[in-house]
């Protein structure tokens, strides 16, 4: 029996429910500001609503908010405007209300990378991710993830060496 392909259409609160984490965090780890996260997170919910794109299963409806992600957040570290304007001050990402410590820190530690190490991080071990996927989502090649996923996880390492260091 031939598997027919998913409509763009759904429940708006189904839909949500399910990739809001995603889209957000992926959005939050991209931009480092939950203003331009709010924003990016609302244009794309509004842009796949407004679609009438079909998927062909649930991996190419999440590959295709993620990607649409990632465009939308490119476009706003690009437009003009933002880079017209300078901060009032240097923003920190706030610490997301993680039940421990030890796992507010990681954020932490993870949200002072470079970009090309934080995103495939937070997409490997925050949104569990395969390589593959994360590949296609950054446009990538898998072994540049598989490298980038290594190198970030050593800056880790040496970032939070003396916060778990018990002797």
């Amino acid at each position: 029996m031939e598997q027919q392909p998913l409509r763009a259409g759904g429940t708006m609160a189904e839909v949500m429910d399910r990739y809001q984490t995603t889209v957000y965090g992926l959005a939050l780890a991209r931009l480092g500001s939950p203003a331009d996260a709010d924003d990016v997170f609302q244009e794309v919910f509004l842009a796949y609503f407004q679609s009438v794109k079909t998927f062909r299963d649930e991996e190419h409806r999440k590959a295709w908010l993620l990607r649409t992600t990632m465009n939308l957040c490119r476009r706003v570290t690009h437009s003009s405007w933002r880079k017209k304007t300078l901060p009032l001050e240097e923003e920190q990402l706030p610490p997301l209300p993680f039940r421990e410590p030890e796992e507010n820190q990681v954020w932490q530690a993870l949200t002072s990378l470079e970009e090309s190490y934080r995103l495939p991080l937070y997409l490997f071990y925050f949104q569990e991710l395969s390589t593959q996927e994360i590949a296609h989502a950054l446009s990538l090649r898998p072994g540049t993830v598989r490298m980038r996923l290594s190198r970030g996880r050593e800056q880790l390492r040496a970032l939070l060496k003396g916060d778990f260091d018990h002797e």
